[in-house]
């Protein structure tokens, strides 16, 4: 009896410590945004994510958003996650405008990704900066 009660014990000790234990893979990843033809590379869990042709300058980091029109890049500096929501500092690749950001995993499995203070979000378009909405919606690839 003492034996069986001691199992029981241990197993469910295991089983509410795997439950408690985060998704590491929610906030890892590719995702796209078709409308806008933007990407989000991202991986807030190991911050290794390199920016292609600058891995020297750079240095992995928790992700970056980028256009697959255009080489530029707004480098992910920091990421802190909270729950199915992570709180991002922004900088564009030259260093010259930053913004805070916040990124939210939904229910229904896409990831809203909102501005907040500092910069807004831009990419070159025909040989012209367009800003991005304040609100983009991303799906994972």
């Amino acid at each position: 009896m003492k034996k069986t009660l001691t199992f029981l014990c241990c197993l469910l000790i295991a089983v509410v410590t795997f439950a408690a234990q985060p998704d590491s893979t929610l906030f890892k990843g590719y995702l796209y945004n078709a409308q806008y033809e933007v990407y989000l590379r991202i991986n807030f869990y190991q911050n290794d994510v390199t920016v292609p042709h600058y891995e020297d300058l750079y240095g992995p980091l928790p992700g970056f958003f980028g256009d697959i029109h255009d080489g530029r890049r707004w480098l992910i500096t920091t990421a802190t996650i909270k729950g199915r929501t992570a709180s991002l500092e922004l900088s564009n690749d030259y260093g010259s405008e930053d913004l805070r950001a916040t990124l939210t995993a939904e229910k229904d499995g896409t990831f809203t990704l909102r501005q907040g203070k500092g910069s807004t979000l831009k990419i070159a378009r025909n040989r012209k900066w367009v800003k991005m909405p304040e609100e983009l919606v991303f799906v994972k690839k």
